[in-house]
């Protein structure tokens, strides 16, 4: 996969700008506040539709602006590829090579990404509500029918809510519509969970080894998904439904009493250990930024298992959040297998060789220029 041109419309800091990349790594250099993150951000959006920054679009379009358009043509193994995402106070539109897309899951996909920025190195010690992000951004991209299942999800999971929080204030006493509701969100979560389950089985799968090798040979990485309710079976869609109509069943008091919704995919969580131990509560700095480095290359791996092609790498000001040690590993890993585009304050804090082969722009104050 790659990105030729990147063509930008009242996004963010940038009025009207174009600019064209490199097939190897792409390097954005510029003081802090130009820019640079938007550009990476502006990659990121057309790809998967939402910011890794804000979940409010309307921060993404330029201040006393319409709206913001995002423009890219690229290539993936299928051909050349065109994609145009406007973002407006109405919702957002996606196109594909000029075709309006219906549904933004039959969009998101086409063009795969991974992101690794600092707040990444928190994904281990985080919230629980990171690490299903995690998994929803990457797990979405390489399955759109994943993607609208957990939008119904949420849909329905509104809807219910709304209704706990009216019966908890005795506005509401429809046990029946609660049944119905209860009913249509055990069969979209019921999807998610055993989705989210082989995911992690597969991440896990790419993360050891990658792992490993950071670790020297020192180090076992495991990764356990962690349902909020108890599954007799997650690779089994009719046991997962009956333990979560059980969990629902039992609970249905304390739901009504606490206005929400206490079990489903929205309360997971995902545990990871090395050596036994958990990293989150018993890893050091330096084991918890190597668990997050892993699983980010993992999912490179994973997605080139997937759909048959390495997806665009995209790291925003991470570098220098690492050690010389872990940099080179990370460099050599993407060397030459993924168009990676980098932000820094300063080129001195590259590895030369990814100077050698990159192309190098400046930002200053939302303008981008190459330097020759």
């Amino acid at each position: 996969m790659l990105i030729h041109t990147l063509a930008l419309t009242s996004y963010r800091n940038y009025e009207e700008t174009t600019v064209s990349f490199g097939p190897k790594v792409n390097v954005f250099v510029g003081e802090n506040a130009q820019g640079k993150t938007n550009l990476l951000e502006a990659i990121y959006v057309v790809a998967l539709a939402k910011s890794h920054r804000t979940p409010k679009d309307k921060e993404l379009i330029g201040f006393d602006r319409p709206f913001a358009r995002i423009h890219t043509k690229g290539q993936v193994r299928t051909g050349e590829i065109e994609l145009d995402l406007i973002l407006s106070g109405k919702g957002k539109k996606g196109k594909i090579n000029g075709l309006e897309q219906r549904r933004l899951s039959d969009y998101v996909g086409t063009l795969n990404v991974v992101m690794f920025a600092p707040e990444d190195l928190d994904l281990v010690k985080g919230s629980p509500q990171v690490r299903r992000r995690f998994i929803d951004m990457e797990l979405g991209q390489i399955s759109p029918v994943y993607l609208h299942e957990l939008s119904l999800y949420g849909k329905i999971l509104k809807q219910r809510n709304v209704l706990l929080k009216d019966m908890q204030q005795k506005r509401s006493s429809e046990f029946t519509m609660l049944d119905v509701l209860t009913d249509q969100l055990i069969e979209k979560a019921a999807f998610i969970v055993k989705k989210r389950a082989e995911f992690i089985v597969q991440l896990e799968k790419w993360a050891i080894p990658i792992h490993e090798s950071i670790s020297r040979g020192k180090e076992l990485l495991k990764l356990r998904y962690i349902p909020s309710f108890e599954v007799s079976d997650m690779g089994n869609m009719t046991k997962i439904k009956e333990d979560l109509e059980h969990v629902y069943k039992q609970k249905k008091e304390n739901e009504v009493r606490r206005g929400t919704t206490l079990f489903g995919p929205h309360r997971d969580d995902i545990a990871f250990s090395v050596n036994g131990l958990d990293v989150q509560t018993y890893g050091s700095q330096g084991q918890q930024r190597t668990t997050a480095l892993s699983l980010k290359l993992a999912e490179i791996d994973l997605i080139y298992a997937e759909i048959g092609e390495y997806p665009i790498l995209l790291l925003d000001d991470v570098l220098s959040e690492l050690d010389d040690y872990r940099q080179s590993h990370l460099l050599e890993t993407i060397q030459s297998r993924v168009q990676t585009f980098v932000t820094t304050t300063s080129i001195g804090g590259l590895h030369q060789n990814v100077l050698r082969e990159a192309r190098v722009f400046t930002v200053v104050h939302g303008a981008v220029e190459r330097m020759e």
